[in-house]
């Protein structure tokens, strides 16, 4: 069987956005969700709509988002709207809360942790996805990429909540005290990304942007700042192969503040969540990877 190709560049411009999905080759057709972080309020490295205004006019697509799990500025539909018109995403595209009307749960018969998960009810209006990740450490799984935009991202306030708990509640008010042990936690995540690649019968392009490298979350409203210099960017059809490529990448880096990074990737057991997506067929962590500046 072939490697997934991971197409890899070292710029980190806007330009450099558009050659790249040029690069890959494939067509997203109909309706294009845009599924991207729009950043917590008081968030500083959120990757800002100016910067992936080009690709997304592209694709024509809608930037789309869930209601988040915990308090803060996008935890209702009122307030998530009012958070992306002062972000700026309102004013350039399309936007869509998934979950503001309902959820829809998708079944996840062989899941390792759930057997099924619920994401915004709107994702049913469209045919394919742009999976824009902003490639970050992460407080509660040690790394988002794309596995983490695809489950956590992609679940609507209720679903959040059932995979922070590995399956216990779907109630946010309980959440904080029915979190599940790490390693389940993690195993939910790949099993409720494995039922969004089903859901849209693998019609996804994944980029993630190895820029603004925190520690920290967009989802923190007080994040450290960048530990590292900027890496690049990359493209793939398989969110298993990229966020590994990305994670290999960071691992190899002599940058100084590699070791604080990769301290918070294994404080979490982050990797985990690769070799439960492995398990559950997500993709490949065997990859070949293509530098698009050579």
């Amino acid at each position: 069987m072939m490697k997934p190709k991971v197409y890899f560049t070292r710029r980190t411009d806007k330009e450099g956005l558009l050659e790249l999905y040029q690069r890959l080759g494939v067509t997203l057709e109909g309706n294009v969700a845009v599924k991207l972080h729009s950043g917590e309020k008081g968030n500083q490295n959120y990757v800002r709509p100016e910067f992936v205004r080009p690709l997304i006019e592209l694709v024509q697509g809608t930037v789309v988002e869930c209601n988040t799990a915990y308090d803060g500025a996008r935890n209702s539909t009122k307030k998530h709207l009012e958070l992306m018109q002062e972000h700026g995403w309102s004013k350039y595209f399309r936007v869509d809360i998934l979950d503001a009307n309902q959820d829809l749960e998708l079944a996840i018969p062989n899941g390792m942790t759930i057997k099924k998960n619920y994401i915004g009810a709107d994702l049913k209006n469209y045919d394919s996805m742009l999976v824009l990740s902003h490639f970050k450490g992460h407080p509660m799984g040690g790394f988002g990429g794309a596995i983490k935009q695809l489950s956590i991202g992609c679940a609507s306030s209720a679903g959040k909540a059932y995979i922070h708990t590995a399956g216990k509640t779907t109630d946010q008010t309980k959440l904080w005290n029915l979190v599940a042990p790490q390693n389940q936690f993690l195993e939910a995540m790949a099993d409720a990304a494995t039922s969004v690649v089903e859901y849209l019968k693998g019609k996804i392009v994944y980029i993630n942007m190895l820029v603004n490298l925190s520690v920290d979350c967009d989802c923190c409203a007080v994040a450290e700042d960048p530990c590292m210099q900027d890496i690049g960017m990359m493209i793939s059809l398989d969110p298993l192969a990229i966020d590994q490529a990305c994670i290999d990448m960071v691992y190899a880096s002599k940058d100084k503040g590699r070791d604080h990074f990769v301290a918070r990737v294994e404080r979490q057991n982050g990797l985990h969540t690769l070799e439960a997506a492995e398990h559950m067929g997500l993709g490949s962590r065997s990859y070949e990877l293509v530098n698009m500046d050579e």
